[in-house]
């Protein structure tokens, strides 16, 4: 009887270890199809009025709620993450909106960076150190640039927000590191669609939707590129020099 316990007390403690992720993943794809439709513009567009009358009515509340929907979104990886972005700038102006929208991403990325790391990233990473050939090669290259490596998952735009949160839960990042770069990293982006989001009643005036590729716009992509090649200045001048980073 000792011999079962001894065994399967392991399988138990994995299992819990994964329950988190297993939770996102599956709350992810159920809402993938049951509240794409709901966490819209059009619902923005519909609802503008009644949420501008409970900002004025109970401001303090609107942000908490707002702010920890967004968690939720994000958490969960839920449809509608930059409809919630866009409603941050219409509810609460580019500034506190940034802010809340910022602040609101960082705590929902943690939330699923803790869940992975803790039911697939410490493992995997233990077995990637352990490794060899292409895979330890992949691994070392991270570790020598996590700094310029995070910065620029969350700069460039191309990166998908979900991905950008599990890649360095699977290789081993500290939780601090991941924090500070996601906050950090975010805010470029995070400013230009909470402007967005901020003109938004001009554009319900005239019945259109807001333009979400202008992030993509010369005036805005180039200064991101700038901030991504800055983040990668370290990486660049490590290959020329031939020097490892600490």
């Amino acid at each position: 009887m000792a011999r079962m316990t001894d065994t399967t007390t392991p399988r138990k403690h994995g299992l819990a270890r994964r329950l988190p992720l297993i939770a996102i993943l599956t709350v992810a794809v159920i809402g993938a199809f049951t509240l794409r439709d709901y966490l819209s513009f059009e619902t923005l567009a519909a609802n503008r009025e009644a949420l501008l009358a409970y900002r004025d009515a109970h401001y303090l509340l609107a942000a908490l709620v707002f702010m920890g929907v967004y968690v939720l979104i994000v958490a969960f990886s839920l449809p509608g993450a930059t409809v919630a972005t866009l409603t941050g700038g219409f509810l609460f102006g580019v500034f506190p909106g940034a802010l809340f929208n910022v602040l609101a991403a960082t705590i929902g990325a943690t939330a699923i960076f803790l869940a992975a790391k803790w039911g697939l990233g410490e493992r995997l990473a233990v077995r990637m150190e352990a490794s060899d050939g292409a895979v330890r090669k992949i691994k070392d290259g991270i570790d020598e640039n996590q700094w310029s490596v995070l910065f620029l998952i969350r700069l460039v735009p191309a990166v998908p927000f979900f991905v950008a949160n599990l890649v360095p839960a699977l290789v081993g990042v500290p939780l601090h590191r991941f924090v500070i770069s996601t906050f950090f990293g975010i805010i470029p982006g995070g400013i230009v669609y909470t402007s967005v989001g901020a003109g938004l009643g001009e554009v319900f005036a005239r019945g259109e939707t807001p333009d979400l590729g202008i992030i993509f716009e010369p005036r805005i992509l180039l200064p991101i590129l700038g901030l991504c090649l800055l983040a990668a200045l370290p990486i660049i001048l490590k290959a020329v020099t031939g020097k490892k980073g600490v």
